[in-house]
């Protein structure tokens, strides 16, 4: 299997680069931040990190400096990916470099205008940009597959404002977009779809509350951070989607790590299976009786 993964510095990209890896695939690892220079987001974790990881857990993880947005950047990928490989199996489009853009329950008049635009086009365009230059490499043998990693499912989204306007529009673009490669896509027997974490302990977040891995549950947070998942859950979904030879089944839908942990039979690496989404409706907006242990 030889896979990309746009956006594989940290977080859900990561922990679906080194699910892959671990099902014995190549993977690129693409993103901004290398050992020798960090991206605007200013952390510490490393695309190179990353594709250890991958060679790690079995893969054979390749580093790839690339920014996203920069078209003749991305094309120059593609062109490197069909020199050494002469196809691409698996695209997951997960850049999105915004958290230091955008401004919790903020009206479009009181937001920065320019961050926003900014967000939007780290979100949207580079998933775009990316497709538009790698999808020839899948088109050339049947049965590709491209993941695009949101926040919440479409049905979710649907009917939930989620934040603000900028970060609303970011979120269910992306659902759309994995509804629109599913079309494209069909006439070569490809797949697209688009997957949401849960309430994601990445390493930003757990930094945010002050805690580690091994402490998680000392966070100071609402109930729903117990119903939380660490990037290696939605990864391993990822990866059973990507050697599902039925997965076409899944193609145009919108679906949450919970989902395809159900459907494959995947674990976090606790052994749970959190349904954070689940929890989120049934517990905490309609009112439901069982506490957060249900859903883990």
């Amino acid at each position: 299997m030889i896979a990309l993964v746009a956006g594989a510095t940290r977080g859900t990209g990561r922990g679906i680069a080194v699910a892959l890896g671990a099902a014995g695939a190549t993977v690129y690892c693409t993103g901004r931040s290398t050992r020798a220079q960090r991206s605007e987001m200013n952390r510490p974790e490393t695309i190179e990190e990353t594709a250890e990881l991958v060679t790690a857990a079995g893969g054979a993880g390749i580093a790839v400096q690339v920014d996203h947005l920069d078209s003749e950047q991305v094309r120059a990928l593609a062109g490197r990916v069909e020199s050494e490989q002469g196809r691409l199996d698996v695209l997951v489009n997960d850049v999105w470099g915004g958290d230091h853009l955008w401004e919790w329950d903020t009206p479009v008049w009181k937001h920065d205008m320019d961050k926003g635009l900014r967000l939007l086009r780290l979100a949207i365009d580079t998933h775009i940009i990316s497709s538009r230059h790698l999808l020839p490499l899948m088109i050339k043998d049947k049965g590709g597959l491209v993941v695009e990693v949101t926040d919440g499912t479409w049905s979710y989204n649907e009917t939930r404002y989620r934040e603000n306007v900028y970060y609303d529009l970011a979120k269910m673009s992306v659902n759309r977009l994995a509804f629109a490669w599913s079309n494209e896509l069909r006439p070569y027997g490809g797949t697209g779809v688009a997957v949401t974490p849960g309430f994601l302990r990445s390493e930003a977040m757990l930094d945010n509350f002050g805690v580690t891995e091994d402490n998680w549950r000392e966070a100071k947070v609402d109930d729903s951070w117990m119903v939380s998942e660490t990037p290696a859950y939605v990864g391993r979904g990822v990866a059973a989607l990507a050697q599902d030879p039925d997965r076409q089944r899944w193609s145009g839908k919108s679906v949450t790590s919970g989902d395809l942990a159900q459907a494959y039979g995947v674990t976090d690496v606790d052994g749970s299976r959190p349904q954070v989404w689940r929890y989120i409706i049934e517990a905490r907006e309609n009112g439901g009786n069982t506490g957060w242990e249900s859903y883990r």
